[in-house]
C-alpha cells in the first residue's frame, strides 16, 4: 500500500501544490503525479495556474470537493509561507502531504523530504573545506541521500483520519 492510500484511502482529487510562476521547477514533478494517478483511482489531478495566489484558490476549491487531498511539492514560496499554509488546509480540512518536516512542526499532517539537519551539515563540511583553501570548482555537487517521514498524529485526529500502526511504525517521527 503507497502512503497516500494508507493515508487517506478515499482520496479522489488531488491538488498539487507549487508555485505556478516561471521559473520554478517543481512542475517538472507533474508527469510522474498524473502517472501514478491514473492508476490509482484519481479522478482528477488540479494544480494553479497563473501566479501564486492561485495557490490559495486551489485549496479553498477543494474544501467542498468530495474525498480531496494536497500534495505539496517543493517551493521555496510555500516553504516560506508554511504557517499561513498549513493554517488554510487545516480551516478546509484537507489531508496534506508536504516536502519537508518544517510544515509539520506548525501543524501540517504529513512530510516526506530531505533531511534538512543532514543538509546543513553538508554545507557546513564544504564551507569548512573551502576556508581551508579547496577550490569551489573542485568540490563534488552533492544530492540529499537521507529522507525523513514526519507523521502529525495531532492533525490526523482533528481530520478524523485512523492512521495504521504499521504506517506509525514506518515514521522517522510521530509529533503527537
Amino acid at each position: 500500500m503507497g502512503l497516500p492510500a494508507a493515508i487517506a484511502p478515499q482520496i479522489e482529487r488531488i491538488g498539487v501544490i507549487y508555485n505556478p510562476e516561471p521559473g520554478n521547477n517543481s512542475a517538472a514533478f507533474l508527469a510522474s503525479i498524473k502517472a501514478v494517478a491514473q492508476t490509482s483511482g484519481v479522478v482528477s489531478v488540479e494544480t494553479p495556474h497563473g501566479d501564486s495566489s492561485s495557490i490559495e484558490r486551489l485549496i479553498v476549491s477543494l474544501q467542498d470537493a468530495r474525498n480531496a487531498g494536497l500534495v505539496f511539492l517543493p517551493d521555496a514560496l510555500t516553504a516560506a509561507r508554511r504557517k499561513e499554509m498549513t493554517a488554510l488546509v487545516a480551516k478546509c480540512r484537507l489531508p496534506a502531504i508536504y516536502f519537508l518536516r518544517l510544515f509539520c512542526d506548525v501543524g501540517g499532517l504529513v512530510s516526506y523530504g530531505a533531511n534538512l539537519n543532514k543538509i546543513y551539515a553538508g554545507a557546513a563540511s564544504y564551507v569548512d573545506r573551502i576556508l581551508r583553501g579547496a577550490n569551489p570548482a573542485d568540490l563534488p555537487v552533492q544530492a540529499p541521500t537521507e529522507f525523513e517521514f514526519i507523521i502529525n498524529r495531532n492533525t490526523a485526529r482533528v481530520l478524523g483520519l485512523e492512521l495504521p500502526e504499521s504506517l506509525l511504525a514506518r515514521a522517522d517521527e510521530v509529533i503527537e
